[in-house]
């Protein structure tokens, strides 16, 4: 993405920039010229990565000022662009054959958070309030669908949403692609009733861990595309604490950070 994490490179540029919502100025009285979309969603890649509090996003850095950063983001997240860059670099795995739709990966992560919506007494935390980061991938981890929920919810309840928020991807002749074949998890996700409704979709809990028995079934030689991606996410400083009160900014950088991973893995695809 350039010598910094934080600077927008001309490719993906060209892919969000068609994506952003635009803002019409006033005729009469349209005040100060606002400041570009670019170097605001630089800086909030800032705050991505670094982990930094808004107010102190360091000015000189020609990013605006903090409030600006996190006006546009919050209103960019409303109008779906992350949704919809994140399905757009599907689309182009897709094309590809990037995609390894033959199984899924399921995991989640508890995050301890400071407040907030969609927090909750954490049982891993001494009982701290925290959250939990869901997340599904292909077989290669490519990160297909993330959702956020209290740190007191358990994994299971969570199964069906996160299958139900896999986006219809393009990029093959036919109708859009929505489910894989197989479905794999640990035993947080074990439960006759939701491997019906698994199957009722047309997907095969082809690999859920049973509660009580031994490790070593070989799960973990599926599993641990998602935890990759896991600790991908957690390389962005602002997730690793939800500092966040409201819950569709934390959401936000939580897309933002699916579709940085994805972009990366296509770019190493276009890689001579």
């Amino acid at each position: 993405m350039g010598t910094s994490p934080w600077i927008v490179s001309d490719e993906l540029w060209d892919l969000v920039e068609p994506l952003l919502p635009q803002r019409e100025r006033r005729f009469r009285h349209p005040g100060r010229k606002p400041l570009p979309d670019r170097d605001v969603l630089c800086g909030t890649l800032y705050v991505l990565h670094t982990g930094i509090q808004w107010e102190y996003l360091p000015k000189d850095l020609g990013f605006g000022s903090s409030m600006t950063c996190w006006r546009r983001l919050r209103d960019w997240n409303e109008a779906g662009v992350w949704q919809r860059l994140h399905e757009i670099l599907l689309a182009e795995l897709n094309a590809a054959a990037r995609l390894d739709w033959s199984r899924c990966v399921v995991d989640s992560s508890h995050v301890r958070a400071k407040r907030g919506q969609h927090t909750g007494p954490s049982p891993v935390d001494r009982g701290r309030a925290g959250s939990k980061h869901h997340l599904i991938t292909d077989g290669h981890g490519t990160p297909l669908a993330v959702l956020l929920i209290g740190g007191n919810r358990n994994d299971v309840t969570q199964l069906l949403p996160l299958l139900g928020a896999i986006p219809p991807v393009r990029g093959r002749v036919g109708h859009p692609r929505r489910k894989p074949d197989s479905l794999f998890a640990d035993r947080g996700y074990d439960h006759d009733i939701y491997r019906g409704q698994v199957r009722a979709r047309g997907i095969v809990p082809a690999m859920i861990a049973r509660r009580g028995t031994l490790h070593g079934t070989g799960l973990g030689t599926y599993r641990w595309v998602v935890e990759s991606t896991v600790a991908w996410l957690h390389g962005f400083r602002r997730l690793r604490i939800r500092w966040e009160w409201r819950a569709d900014i934390h959401e936000a950088f939580l897309k933002l950070a699916c579709c940085l991973i994805t972009y990366r893995q296509l770019g190493v695809l276009c890689r001579p």
